[in-house]
């Protein structure tokens, strides 16, 4: 069984920008299910396809399945099954010995700037970068799944 182990922190805007970056990979991304007890998603990356269920978020575990699809298979899905598409910029960063995920928002949810840290345990601890800042692992509105329903653009 895979349990995803993460942590969510929203990012410094102008650190970031002054940060050097590797290429991202672009990313679309939808749901088949929103529903918080599990959510069904379609990811089609520059050259790839996932499919992925999640379970219940309980702490910062959850339950998590991937599996890789054709990616013409995964932007049809896109296409014709979910209703707001998520398109975002991620980027990989390494600190301190630990990959960071940080993604860069685009469309509705424009704005938005997350970084996210996978750790093999909930105690595990690491050195948080200077373009970090505020923790949003316990806010459900930062959840992908929510961002497809309800995006950034629309808290103001």
């Amino acid at each position: 069984m895979a349990v995803e182990i993460e942590r969510k922190f929203l990012v410094n805007h102008e650190l970031w920008h002054e940060l050097d970056k590797p290429i991202p990979n672009f990313l679309k991304q939808g749901y088949l299910s929103t529903d918080p007890e599990k959510t069904l998603r379609v990811r089609a990356t520059n050259d790839k396809g996932f499919i992925t269920i999640k379970g219940k978020t309980q702490g910062m575990s959850r339950l998590e399945f991937e599996y890789e699809i054709p990616k013409d298979e995964a932007l049809a899905l896109l296409d014709n099954f979910t209703q707001q598409n998520i398109e975002k910029y991620r980027y990989l960063i390494t600190h301190e010995g630990k990959t960071w995920e940080v993604d860069v928002f685009k469309g509705a949810n424009e704005g938005l700037i997350v970084a996210e840290i996978e750790l093999s345990s909930e105690t595990e601890t690491f050195d948080l970068p200077t373009w970090v800042q505020t923790e949003v692992t316990d806010d459900p509105r930062y959840y992908n799944s929510r961002l497809s329903i309800e995006p950034y653009s629309s808290w103001q």
